[in-house]
């Protein structure tokens, strides 16, 4: 009778002990997936962000060459709306950059490859659009490194 009350709690203890590590096991899995999850939301904002810069960064080139220029009103209009459409394109990746990651590098240099690229606008001459478009071109590319280095 003790052998076989003895192998009862041999077999109890056993399969309470191997629910208890499927169950570790499986929040661990949950755990790992839901990290890898918020990785790769974290750097679908940081590749968003870089797509609506660059886009930003075209549009206030050609609209502030064409200002600078003089080109037809027309053509400097169309412009203006289409720097309306890509600024605008800009802050929602902006805005899930700044939820989902709180490093205070990758948020900075997001904050600056932003600003770059507005103070495009206040170009007083082709060559001063020069050196804003390359200060952009700079910031963006900062960014795009200090959130690699935040997300490997």
């Amino acid at each position: 009778m003790w052998t076989s009350l003895i192998a009862v709690i041999g077999t109890l203890a056993g399969a309470i002990l191997s629910g208890l590590l499927q169950h570790r096991v499986a929040r661990s899995d949950r755990a790992d997936a839901q990290a890898e999850q918020l990785r790769q939301h974290r750097m679908d904002a940081v590749a968003a962000l870089a797509v609506a810069l660059s886009d930003h960064r075209r549009a206030m080139w050609q609209l502030r060459d064409a200002q600078l220029t003089d080109q037809p009103h027309q053509r400097v209009e169309e412009l203006l709306d289409e720097s309306h459409h890509t600024r605008s394109a800009v802050t929602d990746p902006a805005v899930r950059l700044r939820l989902l990651i709180a490093d205070p590098t990758v948020r900075a240099a997001a904050a600056e490859a932003v600003q770059a690229t507005y103070r495009m606008r206040d170009a007083a001459s082709l060559d001063v659009l020069q050196v804003q478009r390359r200060a952009a071109l700079d910031a963006h590319d900062a960014m795009v490194e200090a959130a690699g280095r935040a997300l490997a």
